[in-house]
């Protein structure tokens, strides 16, 4: 006989490198089973990255099915499960056919930057190539990072999808529309539509109106019958058309950082959290109004807690690279065999010697935005070593934080006082302390680091026709926390923030647009071999020619 444990409540959390699926106890917001899977991430040149959207589909269907396997052999009764929320990487752009339900081409990540001559032409178009013509309708910059322009360079670039838009068989839609569209029926029926914190990613959408913008739609020359309908963070888009949970209804959706916001209770004005993923994003509620920024983040919609609830609104400051350093030393320079063994390396050391990292892979982001960044590590000597390396990559996430909690102090006016964190990277104990140290604030965990996830099955199970999870303040279960208190002096801070701002600097400017293709040097496809060879030929026959 399975234990009944009241409603239970499960969540998607479709991330750029993993897929979860988690299920937690609507009364006690505890998690009771998961299952995870990791992600192909495609590089097929340099900048750009992709991945499979019918390899996410089916690590969603495993994940269900294994966590549901779980639960039979915890005893737990599956059939408690009354709703599924999703939570998704955002700006991820796929373009399907609706008649196949096949992917037209690979989902463009949002960390790609293929997009960069796009921008630069569609800045033309901009009297003054002003970046933030659009700011105040859509809280964004002109920048490769949002759906938009991923949408604009797929139409440009790729036959199959311009002829399905032609011929009426293309949908558009971020990673969430994707997925809701293909459990929910897909060529049967599928419901085609996303909610508002994910249509505030594309540049296409007013954040004030709430509804996609004609002249934006216009200006970037995107057909506005492939967008999906836009609805609100929670409220019952249709029902699992197959599998252990067939039936069950999907009633919240939100993007991964402001599901985070939500799974960490951030529901008054002012109060922020920073998710440490691939990516680092820190977001500041900012209540029913909509809050821009004069120093470099954007400004984006928190959640809309149903049809006939407000909207609320957030300040964001992003960061492009973060967990995704760990995962470049450890892949790309095989310094460590896992994420554990880099905190392992820094914490052997415990300083970086007087060496920075700036981790620009994809340009930087806020409070920057600038796209011709790249990636440097300077103030190298002959002392400098791989545990030295490991640690400096700790700093820069810390450093990226402190950069956008300082344009966030000064937006607000009113300086935070502690950090809420959550992500993967917050088990990092050594990164943690290294975050309070150098943000010279307290910095403080959940126990239980699965916020996302946590705010999207929250959205599900308050959905009006579930309603199995109250959002009442005096309702939602107080969380117990891990703190990390400063533990250097704020001069010794300053100085190593100080020392960091010079290595961004350097970092700047660094990529040449013109370029953005790979160097055009007439060597550059050749292999290095042929090109040292050419050069000697070049010179023996200099040296003929002149008779020496």
């Amino acid at each position: 006989m399975a234990a009944s444990l009241g409603p239970l409540v499960g969540a998607i959390d479709q991330g750029t490198s993993s897929t979860r699926f988690l299920v937690f106890n609507a009364a006690t917001a505890e998690l009771l089973s998961h299952h995870q899977v990791e992600l192909k991430q495609e590089f097929p040149k340099e900048g750009w990255v992709e991945q499979d959207p019918k390899e996410i589909l089916n690590s969603v269907y495993e994940c269900v099915e294994r966590t549901c396997e779980k639960m039979r052999e915890l005893n737990i009764d599956i059939a408690n499960i009354r709703a599924i929320g999703v939570t998704n990487q955002r700006e991820t752009t796929v373009v399907w056919d609706k008649t196949t339900g096949e992917p037209l081409y690979n989902a463009i990540v949002w960390l790609d930057l293929r997009t960069q001559s796009t921008v630069e032409h569609l800045l033309k178009r901009i009297p003054g190539k002003n970046k933030t013509f659009s700011k105040f309708k859509t809280g964004l910059p002109l920048s490769t990072y949002f759906s938009a322009v991923k949408l604009r360079w797929l139409l440009d670039n790729v036959e199959e999808i311009k002829k399905a838009v032609e011929d009426g068989r293309a949908m558009f839609g971020t990673i969430d529309s994707w997925l809701i569209w293909s459990l929910t029926g897909g060529t049967n029926g599928g419901i085609h539509c996303t909610d508002v914190t994910n249509a505030s990613r594309t540049m296409l959408f007013n954040i004030h109106s709430l509804e996609w913008d004609p002249d934006l739609c216009k200006f970037f020359e995107i057909p506005m019958e492939i967008l999906p309908n836009v609805r609100s963070s929670s409220e019952i888009y249709g029902v699992m058309e197959s599998g252990a949970l067939t039936g069950v209804p999907i009633s919240g959706c939100l993007g991964d950082q402001h599901a985070a916001l939500v799974g960490q209770m951030c529901f008054q004005d002012g109060q922020a959290k920073n998710t440490y993923g691939t990516g680092c994003f820190l977001l500041c509620n900012t209540g029913q109004k909509s809050v821009f920024s004069e120093h470099g983040l954007i400004t984006t919609i928190a959640y809309k807690m149903g049809k006939d609830k407000p909207a609320f609104y957030a300040l964001e400051g992003s960061v492009a690279i973060a967990g995704a350093v760990v995962r470049w030393l450890r892949d790309n320079l095989g310094i460590a065999k896992s994420s554990l063994e880099v905190e392992k390396l820094a914490a052997e050391v415990g300083t970086s010697y007087g060496c920075y990292f700036v981790p620009a892979f994809s340009g930087l982001y806020a409070p920057y935005w600038e796209p011709s960044a790249r990636g440097i590590i300077c103030g190298l000597t002959q002392f400098t070593n791989k545990n030295h390396i490991a640690f400096a990559a700790l700093e820069a996430v810390c450093f990226q934080t402190r950069e956008i909690l300082d344009a966030m102090n000064k937006d607000c006016g009113i300086p935070l006082s502690q950090l809420q964190v959550d992500g993967g990277m917050t088990n990092n104990k050594i990164l943690m302390q290294l975050q309070s140290d150098i943000l010279c604030i307290p910095v403080v965990k959940p126990s239980m680091a699965e916020t996302t996830a946590l705010g999207a099955a929250m959205a599900a199970g308050a959905a009006e026709g579930v309603e199995v999870w109250s959002l009442n303040p005096g309702d939602l279960t107080a969380v117990t926390c891990e703190r990390f208190e400063p533990q250097i002096n704020p001069e010794e801070s300053e100085y190593r923030y100080a020392r960091w701002k010079k290595a961004v600097m350097k970092s700047m400017g660094w990529e040449a647009s013109a370029s953005s293709n790979g160097d055009s040097s007439i060597f550059s496809s050749l292999p290095f071999s042929v090109f040292i060879m050419s050069s000697m030929l070049m010179l023996i026959g200099a040296k003929y020619l002149s008779g020496k």
